[in-house]
């Protein structure tokens, strides 16, 4: 009976796992890439393409070439590490769903359990959160799917076939080495995310996929825009007789800090239904919208108090910094509200020393550490 005991547990296990899963997506759930950045490592690749939460076009592209799933993943990781931590001191956050619920203060690590759509009121609202949101994503695949191309990991492509030779022999270089390949990353991103649009629906749905097509696009310039050309001295001695020079991407970091200045800027557009996009401000609409702009069509909601329909989780907790005056501050974050102050205690190991032999010596060093939360 004993030898039987875990052929019983099977059932249960698959039950748990099938509630998991409905949990993640649930049936009528639209697909929703974001949710792979999210995934615990090696869950996806587990999973397999046909039961990922991708739209059908999606899932063709991933069975047809298996090998881009981690770089995907790690594109969604990216790109939504990237916005939280462009937005940690914001009121808008950037945290998901399921975060907002245990962890108001202090963004957490990306969590293994992973919600069923990314984000929830950001996506479809049409705001300067959801301009960000594409643009970063977007942004967050071509990084990725180009770092893998370049380290060999991937089949489909290598580094930039273009850029193997040539260069100035007067100035005393020559192109050699590994360049990024931009261009094949920018490719892979538009076949993977601008298709036709399977979940926007309504009035402002035409609007919406022209806004989010836009956006995608800002954010794979983003990238080709802070490319950079490092290059390698060769010579006798040390000097610099010639020059190797490749094309290489910036960190991810600095390409967030561009889209968050974008973010700053964003234009909103009409919500009425044309051929061509155009500025909301008449006043403003000779001036011509630029590819790498980010828009908008409706006004951000001022996120400071709870609102459960639009999954908003307002402010009420968040850690806030007294004698800031940027976004941070108690005055802007807690918008007007006041704050609380308790006074947090730590413990901790300190003046370490080497005692021979053979082990370390430390004292316990207590410190007392005001700490304000948003009323």
């Amino acid at each position: 009976m004993e030898k039987g005991a875990p052929w019983g547990i099977l059932p249960r296990l698959c039950v748990l796992c099938t509630a998991l899963l409905w949990q993640l997506w649930p049936c009528g759930a639209h697909g929703n890439w974001m949710w792979l950045g999210m995934a615990s490592f090696g869950v996806p690749e587990k999973l397999g393409c046909a039961n990922l939460p991708l739209n059908g076009r999606q899932k063709d592209l991933c069975k047809k070439q298996p090998n881009l799933l981690p770089s995907i993943r790690e594109g969604a990781r990216l790109g939504i590490q990237e916005c939280q931590s462009q937005f940690k001191h914001e009121r808008w956050n950037c945290l998901l769903p399921l975060e907002t619920a245990s962890t108001a203060s202090n963004p957490s690590p990306i969590s293994a359990a992973p919600a069923s759509s990314g984000f929830g009121y950001e996506l479809s609202s049409g705001t300067k959160e959801t301009a960000f949101i594409s643009a970063v994503m977007a942004a967050g695949l071509v990084h990725s799917v180009t770092h893998s191309c370049s380290v060999g990991n991937m089949t489909d492509c290598a580094c930039d076939p273009k850029l193997q030779s040539g260069g100035s022999a007067s100035e005393g270089w020559h192109w050699g080495g590994c360049s990024d390949d931009i261009q094949y990353g920018m490719w892979l991103s538009r076949k993977f995310l601008d298709g036709p649009a399977e979940n926007v629906t309504g009035k402002d749905g035409s609007r919406l996929q022209a806004m989010n097509l836009h956006n995608n696009e800002a954010g794979r310039l983003a990238v080709a825009k802070l490319m950079t050309v490092d290059c390698r001295c060769h010579g006798v001695s040390g000097s610099c007789a010639l020059k190797t020079c490749w094309k290489t991407m910036s960190s991810f970091a600095k390409i967030g800090s561009l889209l968050k200045e974008k973010y700053e800027s964003s234009i909103q557009i009409s919500d009425r239904a044309r051929r061509k996009i155009r500025r909301k401000d008449k006043r403003q609409r000779k001036i011509p919208i630029r590819k790498e702009d980010l828009l908008y069509i409706h006004k951000s909601p001022n996120y400071c108090v709870e609102d459960p329909k639009l999954g908003v989780p307002g402010t009420q907790g968040r850690e806030c910094n007294r004698t800031s005056e940027g976004p941070d501050g108690c005055n802007l974050l807690c918008c007007g509200r006041g704050y609380n102050t308790h006074v947090v205690r730590q413990v901790e190991r300190c003046d370490c020393k080497f005692v021979w032999c053979c082990y370390v010596r430390c004292r316990r060093c207590e410190t007392m550490t005001d700490v304000h939360t948003c009323k």
